[in-house]
C-alpha cells in the first residue's frame, strides 16, 4: 500500500523572530522538535516518528520558545539528539515518499542540513529524494477557513474531535492536526490533488 508523510518541525525562536524572518544577529532557525507521520492513502496513521534535537549555534532555548512550545531546556539537554543524528533518522523515514508540510518547513530543514554539513557532520540519506510538498497553499484554498490558523489548529478551526493527546507547536501533535484535517476533507470528497502522493 502506498504511504506519504506528513511532518512539522519546531525550531528557535524569540520574541518577534517571526515578524523579521530571524534577521537580527544569531537568530537561526535550529531545530528542536520533529515530527512525522507515514500515512495510507486512506489517510490513517501507519507509523510515527519523534524526536528532539539540541541546537549548536544557540543551545540555550529562548523562555519565549519553551512558552511556545513546552520544550524544557533540562529535556532537550538528556533527550536531544545531535542534530546530524536526527537528520538522517528524519530523512531515513521518509525516504521514498512525498513528504508533506502545511507551510515551508522543508526550507527550515534543508538549513538545518546545510548547516550541518558546514559543520563537517556527514547526513544520511539524501533531502533530495523524497519530494517534499507545501500543502498549505491548496488547503487554504479547499478549506479557506484555515488560511489564517497555524497547523495545530487546523482541526479546532474545521470543528473536528481533538486529533490526538497534546497541544498546538507540539510538532506531532501538529502532524495529527494535519492529518485530520485530510481525512476530513476526503470524507467530503475532497482528496489531495493526483501526483502529490
Amino acid at each position: 500500500m502506498p504511504t506519504f508523510v506528513i511532518f512539522d518541525l519546531e525550531f528557535t525562536t524569540w520574541p518577534g523572530a517571526m515578524e523579521q524572518d530571524w534577521s537580527a544577529p544569531g537568530q537561526l532557525r535550529e531545530i528542536v522538535q520533529i515530527g512525522a507521520l507515514r500515512m495510507s492513502e486512506e489517510y490513517s496513521v501507519v507509523e510515527e516518528y519523534e524526536a528532539l534535537v539540541r541546537p549548536v549555534v544557540n543551545p540555550r532555548l529562548s523562555p519565549f520558545l519553551t512558552t511556545l512550545t513546552g520544550i524544557d531546556q533540562r529535556t532537550v539537554d538528556r533527550e536531544g539528539l545531535p542534530p546530524a543524528q536526527a537528520l538522517s533518522d528524519f530523512l531515513a523515514f521518509c525516504r521514498g515518499r512525498s513528504v508533506l508540510s502545511y507551510g515551508n518547513d522543508m526550507l527550515v530543514l534543508g538549513e538545518n542540513i546545510g548547516w550541518a554539513r558546514v559543520r563537517g557532520e556527514k547526513i544520511e540519506h539524501n533531502a533530495l529524494t523524497p519530494g517534499f510538498v507545501n500543502i498549505r497553499p491548496w488547503l487554504n484554498a479547499v478549506a479557506p477557513a484555515t488560511a489564517s490558523v497555524n497547523s495545530g489548529r487546523l482541526w479546532q478551526t474545521l470543528g473536528l474531535p481533538r486529533p490526538a493527546p497534546g497541544d498546538e507547536h507540539s510538532a506531532l501533535f501538529d502532524c495529527h492536526s494535519i492529518a485530520a484535517t485530510l481525512r476530513h476533507l476526503a470524507g467530503k470528497g475532497v482528496s489531495l490533488p493526483k501526483g502529490l502522493v
